[in-house]
C-alpha cells in the first residue's frame, strides 16, 4: 500500500471526526473491513444522537475517561463545552467521579464492619454521598455517571445500587442504556456484557419497575452464554 492509498483510505475517518489516532493506520493497512466495522461502532457509540443530548453524553464519557485514567480522548472536552456543558460541571463530574472510584470505602464497611454499625444505612449513606459529591449537577446526572463509572470498572455490586437508585430518581431506561453503552470502549466489552447481565437480573428479581420492552428483555430466555448452551451450567 502506499502512503497515498493509505490516505485515501483514512480520508473519511479523519473528515469525520477531524483527527486520526494510531490505530486508525494501523487497521487501514492490516485489516479495512475491521476498520470500517469499527468506525462504525464508535459512530453509533460516541457520534450518532440516540437519546442523550450531546452535553449529556458528553458529561457520561467525561466520567468514564476519567474513572478508567483515559488520556487521549480530550476531544470529548471541547465536546462537551460545545454542546452546553459548563466548567462547574466539568469540576461537579470530577468530584463525582472520584467519589465513585472510592466507593470501595463503602464494600469495606459492608464486608468487615456492618454488625458494628447496625444503625447505618449504607446503601442510604452512598446514596447520599454521591449525589452531594455530585453537585450542581441533577440527580439524573449523577445516577447516568454512576452507573457507567461502576460498570467501567467492575464495580457490580455498586451498580445493582446505582441502578436502583437510577430508577428511583426516574431516570429514564433508554438513557441509562445509552450511558452504559458509552463504557463499552474504555470500559471493556467483558464489563458491559456483565453490567447488562446485572441489570437483567435486577429487572427479574423485581427490584426495579421495568418498562413492558425492558421486561421483555429481562424475561426472555437463553441469554446465559455458551455454558448455558452447551449444558454446561
Amino acid at each position: 500500500m502506499t502512503p497515498e492509498e493509505l490516505s485515501q483510505r483514512l480520508a473519511p475517518i479523519k473528515a469525520k471526526r477531524g483527527y486520526l489516532l494510531p490505530h486508525h493506520g494501523l487497521l487501514a493497512v492490516s485489516s479495512p473491513q475491521l476498520l470500517q466495522a469499527y468506525d462504525q461502532l464508535y459512530s453509533a457509540i460516541a457520534l450518532e444522537h440516540k437519546t442523550l443530548s450531546v452535553r449529556d453524553r458528553e458529561l457520561v464519557w467525561l466520567a468514564v475517561l476519567i474513572a478508567t485514567d483515559e488520556a487521549l480522548a480530550t476531544h470529548h472536552i471541547p465536546r462537551f463545552l460545545e454542546g452546553g456543558g459548563q466548567m462547574a460541571e466539568f469540576n461537579a463530574v470530577l468530584q463525582l467521579t472520584a467519589s465513585l472510584k472510592g466507593v470501595t470505602a463503602y464494600r469495606f464497611v459492608y464486608t468487615h464492619w456492618a454488625p458494628h454499625v447496625p444503625d447505618l444505612d449504607l446503601v442510604q449513606s452512598y446514596r447520599d454521598a454521591l449525589e452531594r459529591a455530585g453537585q450542581p449537577l441533577s440527580p439524573r446526572d449523577v445516577w447516568l455517571c454512576a452507573c457507567s463509572v461502576h460498570a467501567a470498572l467492575g464495580h457490580f455490586d455498586w451498580l445493582r445500587e446505582a441502578l436502583a437508585a437510577a430508577y428511583d430518581r426516574q431516570v429514564g431506561e433508554l438513557d441509562l442504556a445509552e450511558a452504559l453503552g458509552i463504557m463499552m470502549f474504555p470500559g471493556s466489552v467483558p464489563h458491559y456484557v456483565e453490567a447488562a447481565k446485572v441489570w437483567m437480573n435486577l429487572i427479574r428479581e423485581g427490584q426495579v419497575q421495568a418498562s413492558p420492552a425492558f421486561a421483555a428483555w429481562a424475561r426472555m430466555s437463553g441469554q446465559g452464554g455458551y455454558d448455558e448452551a452447551s449444558g454446561k451450567r
